[in-house]
């Protein structure tokens, strides 16, 4: 159980989960609910059906899921390793199932941000969520 909150003591954390956290915030309300121009949850789970992520509705909602909660729970530092480490799966198969194949540039939708998203979710789970965190509460509780 250690493992779960244990972590660095610096702040340095603390802008990575602040914007890796904001990111997945909006990617999965675009998923969810439709929102920043997204497609919504029926639509996206179509979508991730079309190319080859079965069931389409399911995926949907798990992406959807660790991307906006994970997203909140990244923000607050709390249970920072393992959203960050569903993170880390998430954008390793968005980059092999959807950007791969279009090269590395993000301008051709490339897996040029993916793989900078992968490598923000790494470092997370890695060194974990920092001082500024409730997972450091807990930490010192």
């Amino acid at each position: 159980m250690n493992i779960l909150f244990s972590g660095n003591n610096g702040i340095a954390d603390l802008p990575v989960r602040i914007a890796f956290g904001a990111v997945f915030i909006a990617h999965g309300g675009q998923k969810l609910f439709g929102w920043w121009g997204g497609y919504g949850l029926e639509a996206t789970g179509q979508w991730m059906a079309s190319i080859g992520l079965e069931p389409g509705f399911a995926m949907a909602m798990i992406a959807g899921g660790i991307e906006f909660f994970g997203g909140i729970a990244l923000i607050l530092g709390v249970i920072t390793r393992p959203v960050a480490m569903a993170a880390s799966l998430l954008m390793l198969v968005a980059m092999m199932s959807v950007h791969w194949s279009n090269g590395f540039f993000m301008s051709a939708n490339g897996y040029e941000f993916s793989l900078t998203l992968l490598a923000m979710s790494a470092y997370l789970t890695i060194a974990g969520s920092g001082r500024l965190s409730i997972d450091s509460i807990f930490r010192r509780a």
